[in-house]
């Protein structure tokens, strides 16, 4: 009777499993058939600040300000503000002589949201910018960025995130892992929700908040270890959405080994669930009281971390409560440990062959050259599955330092040009 009883309440967990899951895939298909137009070209020409936060960045924050120095933007509506911060290099030697100009921040710095705190409090509010953008150092920015940025703004928009594409898809099977990975938040997650009327993910740098919104929200106030997605929530819970900029494209370096990713993912990890724990409820209220769809499908990739931990409950729930009647296959009766193997080995070899087929077929959708991805489509089960491992980890001890990524690719705008 109890038996009956756990393999039913099981098999209701996994139908709710399914279902939340399904939910992705029904936006992710969206996103493969649906762009949204981009907004009209505006006279009109927003005073805008480019933000950079760099921490011993010399190899590639010249780089980084040539290409804002050389947007198709009137220079006298934007600055570059670099902000070197716990650097022991010539960051901010190399950013000055490239033209930008610096903010050293103060007191003790842990986070990038520290510096961006204090950048909005010293300099973006007091000198009454009309937007805030922000990169990384190692991000390279295409010459129409700041123009289309300004586009939505004139269309009411006061949070926009930018195209994530990658420097180095091809330089490493996790470079390219982490390629394929944002160019599928891109066309399956924001240009989905971009179509729908829903809200996008701010996502590390390449966005833009308006002053507007940063007077809303009481400046850059972050406190997890992910301020993309804290500040991504507040603006949701402000009755605000982010816009997806499809053609507001820039690039980012990814890392090359799998150690620098467990590190950087690590403290992604911890952010997420620091974040859920910070607005969940608030987001699950607006959605209740308010009825707000935007407020629901953030609230529902916010609980990612935790579906992730209860899927995984009751996958080995199930596994015990199902091996002692096993599988009927033919006259063959598979039972106890042999079908918790067998099972095992199906859900394995399933999740391989359906990461590899979202991966080419991720990859064909960017029209990348799908030779030059094969090491990353072969080891992208492995990618996702890490990622999984590291979310249960996180439930259990948290990472709450912020471990620096060597940033090498030192690439000009004109090499990313090139065929």
């Amino acid at each position: 009777m109890l038996l009956t009883i756990l393999q039913n309440l099981t098999l209701a967990v996994l139908g709710l499993l399914i279902l939340y899951g399904a939910y992705f895939v029904v936006l992710a298909a969206v996103g493969i058939f649906r762009r949204t137009a981009p907004a009209p070209r505006a006279q009109r020409k927003a005073r805008i600040a480019v933000v950079v936060a760099a921490r011993n960045e010399e190899a590639v924050i010249g780089h980084l300000t040539d290409s804002l120095l050389a947007q198709d933007y009137p220079r006298d509506r934007f600055d570059v503000i670099v902000a070197p911060n716990n650097c022991t290099d010539k960051t901010a030697d190399v950013a000055r002589e490239h033209g930008a100009e610096l903010f050293f921040p103060e007191g003790v710095i842990r986070t990038k949201g520290d510096v961006l705190r204090q950048v909005v409090d010293k300099v973006i509010l007091p000198r009454e910018y009309d937007a805030m953008c922000v990169f990384d150092a190692d991000n390279l920015v295409d010459g129409q960025y700041l123009q289309y940025i300004n586009d939505a703004l004139q269309t009411g928009a006061n949070a926009v995130q930018g195209f994530r594409d990658s420097k180095n898809p091809r330089q490493s099977a996790m470079s390219g892992c982490y390629s394929i990975c944002y160019w599928m938040l891109n066309r399956f997650y924001n240009r989905g929700r971009a179509a729908l009327g829903l809200s996008s993910l701010i996502s590390g740098s390449g966005f833009c908040l308006s002053r507007r919104m940063l007077e809303k929200l009481g400046g850059f106030c972050t406190t997890t270890m992910t301020e993309d997605y804290e500040i991504t929530a507040q603006c949701v819970l402000a009755g605000e959405s982010v816009r997806f900029s499809e053609e507001a494209c820039f690039w980012d370096e990814q890392p090359l080994t799998f150690a620098q990713s467990w590190r950087q993912r690590r403290r992604w990890t911890t952010g997420s669930l620091q974040g859920l724990e910070k607005y969940g409820r608030a987001l699950f209220e607006q959605t209740v009281l308010k009825r707000s769809t935007v407020c629901m499908d953030l609230l529902l990739t916010f609980l990612v971390p935790l579906i992730q931990l209860i899927g995984f409950g009751v996958t080995l729930l199930s596994l015990a409560v199902t091996a002692p009647t096993g599988l009927v296959i033919g006259k063959v009766v598979i039972r106890g440990l042999r079908y918790v193997l067998l099972t095992l080995l199906v859900s394995i070899v399933g999740t391989v062959v359906s990461s590899a087929f979202v991966a080419v077929l991720t990859v064909l959708l960017e029209r990348a050259p799908v030779g030059g991805m094969l090491r990353a489509i072969a080891m992208y089960w492995l990618f996702m599955l890490s990622w999984m491992i590291l979310t249960l980890l996180s439930f259990i001890n948290r990472k709450t330092t912020w471990d620096p990524i060597a940033h090498t690719s030192a690439k000009t705008l004109a090499q990313m040009r090139e065929p």
